[in-house]
């Protein structure tokens, strides 16, 4: 890799591990906030959320600083890596411990992203399109956003509904990211530009409609539901418009391509088992606190 290109893998880390802070806070708030009453306005009043909030912002930062220095391809499997930091900081803020069976799969994880890296070798593309190619692309999105929020606000099971709701956070965060890129550009040319993009205006509804099902997500179960679908939500949908509207690419075939769909199963699998998990890692009634 280039120094541009490791300079945005530490960046990725470090914003990773800051999302992960600012989720185990934010979980524990929203959690804590009875189903009647509105989450808006409880979350407003608590500290802890506030904290998550600044984690969060920080974070951003860290991930447009990474965006900028490495493509789509790179930055986004890397943040999938907060589930790995947020994974042992619950257990530490819950007292209780990580199974076997979660390491295992977390390091599974680890691998896969480490192969899909390594093998796929990501290559940059262009920073945006015209609207017109971006319909088709966000529309799909949209659509498993739509379905995944519906099944997340009807079902019934507390670990169902905040994966869904997760996931459907996680793929709003994707599309902002994939704006992100041009809309920070934009800043060189001064606030009118970036005011007048319809790109600044899309990146902002997808992340704020983001933040507020993943609160939702939060509130509805535990953090070992909601997080690994939030975390692998977003670098889905920002690879698949990086590589259906922006031209990035994976410079591997044969085997190697083989390889690199494995690496990607094996991370949605790993993710759905983590979701999975019977520890409620931030649960405050499973460890008695």
């Amino acid at each position: 890799m280039s120094g541009t290109v490791t300079a945005s893998v530490v960046c990725a880390l470090a914003a990773a591990l800051l999302f992960a802070a600012a989720s185990v806070a934010q979980q524990r708030s929203a959690e804590a906030v009875p189903a009647g009453e509105s989450l808006v306005a409880a979350l407003i009043r608590s500290p802890r959320w506030w904290a998550g909030v600044v984690g969060d912002g920080g974070g951003y930062l860290l991930q447009v600083a990474a965006l900028a220095l490495g493509p789509v391809l790179v930055v986004q499997p890397l943040l999938v890596s907060s589930l790995l930091f947020a994974l042992p900081l619950s257990a530490a803020f819950s007292g209780s411990r990580i199974t076997r069976p979660a390491w295992l799969t977390a390091a599974a994880l680890c691998a896969a992203l480490v192969v899909f890296l390594v093998v796929g070798d990501p290559t940059a593309g262009e920073i945006d399109a015209p609207w017109h190619e971006w319909v088709l692309p966000l529309g799909a999105v949209c659509t498993a956003v739509s379905a995944a929020t519906a099944i997340g606000l009807l079902g019934h099971d507390p670990g169902t509904r905040a994966m869904a709701l997760g996931a459907a956070s996680g793929l709003l965060y994707g599309v902002a990211v994939a704006f992100t890129k041009y809309v920070t550009d934009l800043f060189e040319h001064g606030l009118r530009p970036v005011v007048g993009a319809w790109q600044t205006w899309a990146l902002l509804t997808a992340g704020l409609l983001g933040v507020y099902l993943q609160q939702r997500a939060f509130q509805a179960g535990p953090l070992a539901a909601s997080l690994p679908a939030i975390t692998i939500g977003e670098p889905l949908a920002a690879v698949f418009l990086g590589m259906t509207v922006l031209d990035e690419r994976l410079r591997v075939d044969g085997p190697g391509l083989a390889l690199v769909v494995a690496s990607v199963a094996v991370m949605l699998i790993a993710t759905v088992a983590l979701s999975r998990s019977q520890a409620r890692l931030t649960a405050p009634d499973a460890t008695g606190a």
